[in-house]
């Protein structure tokens, strides 16, 4: 069976509810293997929720539906303070990145307190600026970016995740709404570990079947390697 769009692979499938500092129940799912323990696992952070962006976001739902058959990866999704999905409606109000660090936090805790292994941030656009600024947590193995558009996490922010010292690869569609390859490498210049991949014909959406296999394989190559590259049949 050829892996297409909608396909949704067998795995074990909980909602959650995270707990902030600041008093807030987040709604969320841990997607884990069906039949085995989870050898790494992404927390996910979407993208920007004032303009579409939830748990649901179809990057992150294809995560779900096919990593942890394909890969024993365990992916937890989650929708920020304000944000609302099928899953339901996250208390609290969008608070443009800065309160969300309380969001970001309760899921870091959520996984070292469920002994969930090798945790691995992915931020994808307003994604990418809540792990810049807020994922600086020893219990993270390292951080994928998706589309990073670099508005709301600054040269500090860079600055604090090279002393920080943990892997960054940072995914540039070719044709970004905000930031470019060459514009993007330029800029994680300053963060020695930053690894910066241009994604030639990709946007900022990563719409199409192909652009989300792209991403999909260089989150398992770096938390996985042992299932990289991922089969296109199931």
């Amino acid at each position: 069976m050829e892996i297409r769009a909608a396909t949704v692979l067998p795995a074990r499938r909980e909602p959650i509810e995270l707990e902030t500092g600041d008093g807030l129940t987040l709604v969320g799912e841990l997607a884990l293997p069906l039949d085995r323990p989870p050898v790494a696992t992404l927390v996910t952070l979407h993208p920007l929720p004032t303009h579409g962006g939830f748990m649901d976001s179809h990057v992150y739902k294809k995560a779900a539906n096919r990593l942890p058959a394909l890969a024993d990866l365990a992916v937890l999704r989650f929708n920020t303070r304000g944000t609302s999905s099928e899953r339901g409606t996250s208390e609290g109000a969008f608070d443009g990145g800065e309160g969300e660090r309380f969001d970001v936090a309760a899921a870091l805790e959520y996984a070292e307190y469920h002994d969930l292994p090798q945790v691995w941030v992915v931020g994808w656009s307003f994604g990418t600026e809540l792990t810049l600024k807020w994922a600086h947590d020893p219990l993270v193995e390292g951080a994928i970016l998706l589309s990073p558009p670099l508005h709301r996490a600054t040269d500090h922010d860079l600055d604090a995740w090279a002393r920080f010292g943990r892997p960054l690869v940072v995914l540039v569609p070719e044709f970004d709404d905000y930031l470019r390859p060459d514009e993007a490498r330029a800029r994680f210049a300053r963060v020695p570990q930053a690894e910066v991949i241009g994604v030639d014909g990709a946007k900022h959406l990563w719409v199409g079947e192909p652009y989300v296999r792209i991403v999909l394989n260089e989150i398992v190559k770096r938390v996985n390697p042992a299932a990289w590259p991922l089969p296109t049949d199931a």
